[in-house]
C-alpha cells in the first residue's frame, strides 16, 4: 500500500513539475522564445501526457505503451491541424483549444514529438524503477 502511495505522490510531482516546465517554455519571451514557445514546448506536452496516462495505468507494460500511444494520438492531433471545419476552429480558438490541440502544422513537431515521448519513456521507466525499490523495501 505504501508503494501506491509514494508512486502516486512520484507521479503528481512528476506532472507538477513538467507542467510548470511546459508553461515556462510556451510563454519565455528571451532569446530563442520561437523554439522555446513552439518546439521546447512539444517536449513537455509529450511527457506530461505519458505521466498523465500512467498514473491510471501502472504497469510495467503501460511504461512501454503509454509513450507509443501518445505519440501516435499527438501525431493525429497535429495532422488535425491541417483540417478547419468550424467546430475546431472554434474550439481552437480557446486557450485550452490551443494548448491541447494546437493551430499551426509543422513537420517539425514530429521530432519534438519523438524526443517528448522518448524522454517520458524513460521518465516513467525512472518512477517504476522508484516505485518498485520502495516497494522492496518494505
Amino acid at each position: 500500500m505504501r508503494h501506491n502511495r509514494n508512486l502516486k505522490i512520484s507521479i503528481i510531482m512528476s506532472l507538477l513539475i513538467v507542467t510548470a516546465m511546459g508553461f515556462l517554455f510556451k510563454y519565455y519571451a528571451g532569446p530563442g522564445r520561437q523554439w522555446f514557445n513552439n518546439s521546447g514546448a512539444a517536449i513537455f506536452y509529450e511527457i506530461f501526457w505519458c505521466l498523465f496516462g500512467f498514473w491510471f495505468f501502472k504497469s510495467r507494460k503501460a511504461v512501454v505503451q503509454i509513450p507509443i500511444w501518445v505519440f501516435v494520438i499527438t501525431c493525429i492531433l497535429e495532422f488535425l491541424q491541417l483540417w478547419h471545419p468550424p467546430i475546431l476552429d472554434a474550439i481552437r480558438a480557446t486557450l485550452i483549444g490551443k494548448l491541447l490541440l494546437g493551430t499551426t502544422f509543422s513537420w517539425w513537431d514530429f521530432v519534438y514529438y519523438v524526443l517528448g515521448s522518448i524522454l517520458g519513456w524513460l521518465w516513467l521507466q525512472k518512477l517504476w524503477e522508484i516505485g518498485n525499490a520502495k516497494k522492496s523495501e518494505s
